[in-house]
């Protein structure tokens, strides 16, 4: 019988955001699979678990995936953890976490801390539909993709950042979504807890005058006023580049027309006649 791949949520920040079963599930495996194991020594050492450590992040090689698969099909089982919070969020889990579905091998979650729904609780902002697009990409036409999508949507976004691109961020952020309220989320859960709230331009002009330190939750609240609606040009334009990535035109323009000035119908039909002529 296999082991079973355990997903352990483990601190943001307070080692004491940690529930009962992780750490049993933690003192139990056979082994655990950190992202950092310098950090999770730390928090196996404040609750005095002595679980073998080995590494699994993002520049793991596919034999030391095929290790831990090997240990779970031989029944022993496993618990991944991630720097801080959740697995599987914005991390390398995902990798494992295929390779054991694909091979029926069992996959536990362990829920706990979260940045992303920490940051969301305390927004204020509504959470209907919300768009998580985890670390934006640094440069070139990848970025650009990413920030027309955060930018489309009329709903909640929440995004990660590190403190050496996160103005660089809100600069981008700023040009096109200046009036957009927003929250700021910094050291969630430590010593150093932070919220900044306005819009996304003062949140630029606040962090430009001070930079912020620690890895940022940012958390886009919905658009709000008619001032923020694409004009018909700028909703055509943004309704052309999903085009480009392989939408259809009808999805293309359900997803921009919450933004725009016309209403999805005319959206449409402006957008097909733009295809025809």
């Amino acid at each position: 019988m296999a082991g079973t791949l355990y997903l352990v949520a483990t601190p943001i920040g307070n080692l004491e955001d940690i529930t009962h079963r992780a750490l049993r599930v933690l003192r139990e495996v056979a082994v655990i699979a950190a992202e950092d194991t310098r950090l999770t020594r730390r928090l196996l050492a404040h609750y005095d678990l002595h679980t073998p450590l080995v590494s699994f992040h993002e520049h793991s090689t596919p034999a030391q995936t095929e290790k831990l698969v090997q240990a779970l099909r031989e029944g022993r089982s496993v618990a991944l953890v991630s720097d801080a919070g959740t697995p599987g969020i914005s991390d390398p889990a995902r990798r494992l976490v295929e390779r054991c579905a694909a091979e029926c091998i069992p996959v536990s979650p362990i829920p706990g801390p979260s940045a992303l729904t920490a940051a969301l609780s305390a927004s204020g902002f509504p959470a209907r539909e919300v768009l998580f697009v985890g670390f934006l990409p640094s440069r070139g036409a990848e970025r650009r993709t990413a920030l027309d999508r955060l930018v489309a949507h009329a709903d909640t976004v929440v995004l990660f950042e590190a403190p050496h691109r996160a103005l660089r961020t809100l600069a981008d952020l700023t040009e096109r979504l200046p009036d957009r309220p927003a929250v700021a989320c910094r050291e969630l859960t430590k010593q150093f807890e932070e919220f900044r709230r306005g819009s996304l331009a003062d949140l630029h002009a606040q962090f430009s005058a001070a930079p912020p330190r620690g890895e940022l939750t940012l958390v886009i609240g919905p658009a709000t006023n008619a001032a923020e609606r694409l004009s018909d040009a700028q909703a055509l334009a943004r309704v052309r580049a999903l085009r480009a990535q392989g939408r259809s035109l009808a999805a293309a323009v359900r997803e921009i027309s919450p933004l725009a000035t016309a209403s999805r119908q005319t959206l449409y039909r402006l957008a097909l006649a733009q295809e025809s002529s």
